[in-house]
């Protein structure tokens, strides 16, 4: 074959893949084609409004409004109290507002009617709780700065009309992801991060990052502050407080052992972000909003949920092993995790009653009696930093069973100082 044919079967070939194009894109339905970005305007928060532009987006994004149980019995989407099942909640949070209400997480469609109707909302309640639970905290950040966090939050309860949706992650002239939760940016620039120059799978962790993450209020201000400086680690975190940054001592005091605790919010981009798949360069995006196929049409699912949903998209992209058999995997790693979580938790109520009971004493040794709180604070955190992050341990199980283990070890240590503290007497 001389070079005459070889170039003339190379443009043939062109111009054959050229038509097969054409007559592709023709015959294509076309909710089957490539959706092209269309501009939103700022400051549009509906997110039927968005879902008129994105309507798979906003039919998978629909489906939040599913209230279900977890495949693995962890976790879901229905609303019910922690304390049922948890009873040393009830002693261990005594004092704090979660011993009142401490219900299961909604889907994100239900973050701000939840706030609204949590029994932990007060009259005194700052804007600061508005953070994480309406898609126009970038407006309302826009125009009052961090002054809105100290802003009776019944006020703000006025302004936003829109839960956690679309705007919260997307730029709505590109759609490209975007943070709008001022504290995590804040909090990642201290840490020498610059958010906006972050790639794409980085930000398909940090849209859900800003959010699913430990923070504070600021003492006076009520500012929201996530505490990294140190690391990520709920170790290095603990020795950022210990600090008492900015004047924080704690969330509030436990009455039976007069000892200041520190509450953990939902710590899952800390748990995540030292674990195995983040590691591997799995977002959280990769797992919790698989990329999904409709006729033609790729996209990525706005279902926020368990992956063991989705198997198939989430999981056996990476995992070959029988859907069955990951979701066994799964279960065992978190009931793992929640029998050592329910032990350490029990440990740490008995260590509160043990104080308590020093504290009763005729004389007590000071001394062994900060002893036992230093212990009793630190192994709650760590308790608390497992029990509140919303996996089970499946984000980091070797992290998460690590510090229950020595929750339980902590937890055991403070009781001891607590009967050395109260044997002064005798």
């Amino acid at each position: 074959m001389n070079r005459k044919i070889i170039t003339i079967f190379i443009i043939a070939l062109f111009c054959f893949i050229i038509v097969l194009a054409a007559a592709r894109s023709f015959f294509l339905k076309p909710s089957d084609r490539p959706p092209k970005v269309t501009a939103i305007p700022e400051g549009e928060y509906d997110p039927a409004v968005w879902g008129k532009r994105y309507p798979l987006e906003y039919a998978s994004f629909q489906k939040n409004l599913e209230m279900s149980a977890s495949p693995t019995e962890f976790g879901g989407s229905v609303k019910f109290q922690h304390s049922l099942r948890q009873p040393e909640m009830l002693t261990n949070f005594k004092g704090n507002a979660f011993s009142t209400d401490y219900t299961e997480d909604r889907g994100h469609p239900y973050a701000l009617t939840d706030l609204k109707e949590s029994k932990r909302i007060t009259e005194k309640s700052p804007g600061a709780c508005m953070t994480c639970k309406t898609a126009q905290i970038a407006g309302i950040f826009k125009d009052s700065g961090w002054a809105y966090a100290k802003k009776p939050l019944s006020e703000l309860f006025t302004r936003a009309h829109y839960s956690i949706g679309c705007a919260n992650c997307h730029n709505p002239s590109t759609m490209e992801l975007r943070v709008t939760n001022p504290a995590f940016v804040e909090a990642m620039n201290r840490r020498g991060v610059d958010v906006t120059k972050a790639g794409r799978e980085e930000m398909r962790s940090y849209v859900c990052g800003q959010c699913h993450a430990e923070y504070y209020f600021e003492p006076g201000s009520s500012r929201v502050i996530m505490p990294w400086d140190k690391g990520l680690h709920p170790e290095q975190i603990y020795a950022y407080y210990s600090q008492k940054p900015g004047g924080f001592e704690g969330d509030w005091v436990q009455p039976d052992s007069s000892t200041m605790m520190l509450k953990a919010q939902h710590p899952d981009f800390e748990v995540h972000s030292t674990g195995t798949h983040a590691r591997a360069g799995i977002s959280c995006a990769d797992c919790h909003m698989p990329y999904m196929r409709d006729g033609g049409r790729k996209y990525s699912s706005h279902r926020v949920t368990s992956p063991m949903k989705t198997t198939g998209a989430s999981c056996r992209r990476c995992h070959p092993e029988d859907e069955k058999m990951l979701l066994e995997r799964v279960r065992n790693t978190q009931k793992s995790v929640w029998e050592l979580q329910h032990i350490a938790g029990a440990r740490i109520a008995r260590a509160h009653e043990a104080i308590a009971k020093a504290l009763a004493a005729k004389t007590v040794n000071k001394e062994e009696l900060e002893k036992a709180r230093e212990s009793l604070r630190r192994a709650q955190w760590y308790w608390d930093f497992v029990a509140a992050e919303n996996s089970m341990g499946f984000h980091n199980p070797a992290l998460c069973l690590n510090i229950l283990g020595q929750a339980i070890d902590l937890a055991h240590r403070s009781a001891e100082s607590a009967a050395k503290a109260a044997s002064a007497s005798r």
